[in-house]
């Protein structure tokens, strides 16, 4: 009988002690939506509550992306600043808000460095949601969703104002930029491009890459180590006629 007694006394302690662990853990999840003030905190939507990450080190997501733009154009996103359509950010669920994203759309190659300034898709299996422009850079307006891998690349710093500028994008400024200008199935249509380019423009590189079972030969020229200054080179090609003209990073 008194053995019963003891082995009933450890197992109350022992539920007693998970039961102490489990609050604390509770505690903690509160306080840190109480320390987490501003756009940061957690939030709740249709039932459901969101935790926004600490940091965008080291993440990288694959799903599907969507955009939005005419109905939202002109409104405050969650970051207080006012939604640009024409503007390449982006919505995402608990990625620290101002992270540049690189998105890649995994059906045709295209890619494009987002910043992240408003929370959703609130949809299921969405993983993000692209403004209107960056919807184009990667040609998802006409199908209206893609498969894309996302990669965390940087956190912008706290100088983001109500429209959207910023300074702080100098973790984007060490690498090589280059600018896609086009991207062929048939490797001697590469080739023509790049002797093209190459009477104006140096270093061209050829990059075979495939795609949905598919092999496509993209036609890179080096723009510069600069983020700013690869969009330069962007549209430089963009006004000579190369309208889907759009920086990558190698």
């Amino acid at each position: 009988m008194t053995r019963h007694i003891l082995l009933l006394v450890a197992l109350l302690i022992a539920l007693g002690s998970l039961l102490i662990a489990c609050a604390q853990r509770a505690r903690r999840i509160e306080n840190l939506g109480l320390r987490n003030q501003g756009p940061q905190r957690p939030y709740r939507i249709n039932g459901h509550t969101y935790y926004p990450l600490p940091s965008a080190m080291g993440f990288t997501e694959t799903g599907y992306a969507s955009w939005y733009g005419p109905g939202f154009h002109g409104k405050n996103t969650s970051s207080g600043e006012i939604y640009n359509m024409h503007a390449l950010t982006a919505a995402h669920k608990i990625l620290p808000l101002n992270t540049f994203v690189l998105v890649e759309n995994l059906n045709n190659g295209r890619r494009v460095i987002v910043r992240i300034n408003d929370r959703g898709p609130f949809v299921k299996n969405r993983i993000i949601d692209l403004s209107f422009a960056a919807a184009k850079r990667l040609g998802i307006i006409g199908p209206g969703t893609a498969k894309v891998r996302i990669t965390a690349l940087a956190e912008a710093g706290s100088h983001v104002g109500r429209h959207g500028t910023d300074t702080g994008l100098s973790a984007l400024r060490h690498g090589r930029f280059y600018v896609q200008v086009g991207s062929f199935l048939d490797p001697g249509n590469a080739r023509g491009l790049k002797r093209r380019l190459a009477r104006i423009h140096k270093p061209v590189v050829i990059v075979r890459q495939p795609i949905g079972g598919r092999i496509f030969f993209r036609v890179l020229v080096f723009a510069a180590r600069d983020y700013n200054v690869a969009k330069d080179v962007e549209s430089r090609f963009e006004s000579m006629g190369f309208t889907d003209a759009f920086v990558v990073a190698q």
